[in-house]
């Protein structure tokens, strides 16, 4: 097994470095298992937004195919999941996975008015301090 980088990731996903792009495309298609961690999660999705211009909607259906692939393995692939779904729905990836990551039960709290809108109309248990 193997665990990548967030540039390997990234370069995957955006091929803007063709060399590189190659080299991530043939370790994805030759590894038999390849562990992504939920902070490359993370920070691919916000690379991807912010130095891309990705919107919320396509960095979640990039990193769900990404997924999805057959040998990677992601850290808490389940919330991970439950995470994805809540981007689908209006949340900003790095806010779905922090929701996702609370413990089973637990209350989130924020500041954040416009999260807790989102997050109140997707029934989660979310509000203010």
């Amino acid at each position: 097994m193997i665990a990548v980088d967030t540039n390997v990731v990234v370069r995957l996903l955006v091929g803007d470095d063709p060399q590189q792009a190659r080299r991530a495309t043939e370790l994805f298609a030759g590894e038999p298992e390849i562990f992504l961690a939920k902070t490359v999660l993370l920070e691919a999705a916000w690379v991807l937004g912010s130095a891309y211009g990705v919107a919320a909607p396509a960095v979640a259906d990039a990193l769900h195919r990404l997924a999805g692939l057959p040998n990677v393995i992601v850290e808490d692939a389940d919330r991970f999941a439950q995470a994805l779904d809540h981007v689908e729905h209006g949340l900003d990836v790095a806010d779905a996975l922090h929701l996702a990551a609370a413990p089973e039960g637990a209350r989130f709290v924020t500041f954040d008015t416009k999260l807790i809108r989102r997050g109140l109309q997707q029934g989660l248990p979310i509000g203010e301090p």
